[in-house]
């Protein structure tokens, strides 16, 4: 499949948003993005105003390079988006928020996306007592994630989980960190999405 390989720093400043892609590197004085806060490239700082498309265009490759998709799952989430009930932009925050890599990532096993996607495909985690190593598996209301005994020992998990008091645990989520442990309580609704996306305009994109 493919990936993004180049610089995560780049994406953050082209995107003119901290999207949190390198971990406690981003908390860090060490971050591109504030000591470069302009777009990469020779004209990176004289670049002029979006028209209306290229700031649908800009909105939708932002909320895909957070949560770390190619073309063509986004599309595919969107579509899916889509089909359902309720309102198509919510729907697909509410999507994207429940793939398991994002939740591994939420739940404070992982630093970041990226090492939540990796954990996931090297099999560190059960649900609901079964091996799952699909990154973009959807979790449900009452789920249980879960860290498998044999990697309960890693250096790089419980250094993440050492941190999640820093980033927070999201109210529709339990971590218990004792037991390498998280619970799906519910779905969260967007209010409960912080970030500064405007989901709307992504729909008016692929509405075209």
């Amino acid at each position: 499949m493919a990936r993004y390989i180049e610089s995560g720093c780049r994406l953050c400043r082209r995107e003119n948003l901290k999207l949190f892609l390198k971990g406690d590197r981003c908390y860090s004085d060490k971050c591109a993005f504030e000591r470069r806060s302009y777009p990469p490239g020779q004209h990176g700082q004289g670049r002029s105003k979006f028209s209306s498309y290229g700031v649908q265009l800009r909105e939708k490759q932002k909320v895909k390079r957070m949560y770390g998709l190619v073309e063509k799952q986004f599309r595919n989430f969107f579509a899916k988006a889509e089909r359902q009930k309720g309102i198509t932009g919510t729907n697909l925050l509410i999507l994207l928020e429940r793939r398991l890599d994002n939740m591994i990532y939420r739940l404070g096993f992982a630093n970041s996306r990226n090492e939540a996607r990796q954990l996931v495909q090297h099999n560190h985690f059960n649900i609901n007592g079964r091996k799952v190593n699909i990154p973009s598996y959807l979790v449900k209301i009452g789920d249980v994630i879960e860290l498998r005994e044999k990697s309960q020992k890693s250096a790089k998990v419980n250094d993440s989980l050492e941190g999640v008091a820093r980033r927070g645990v999201p109210s529709w989520l339990e971590l218990d960190k004792e037991h390498y442990r998280g619970r799906i309580l519910a779905l969260p609704s967007r209010e409960d999405l912080t970030m500064p996306i405007k989901e709307q305009l992504i729909v008016e994109l692929y509405s075209k």
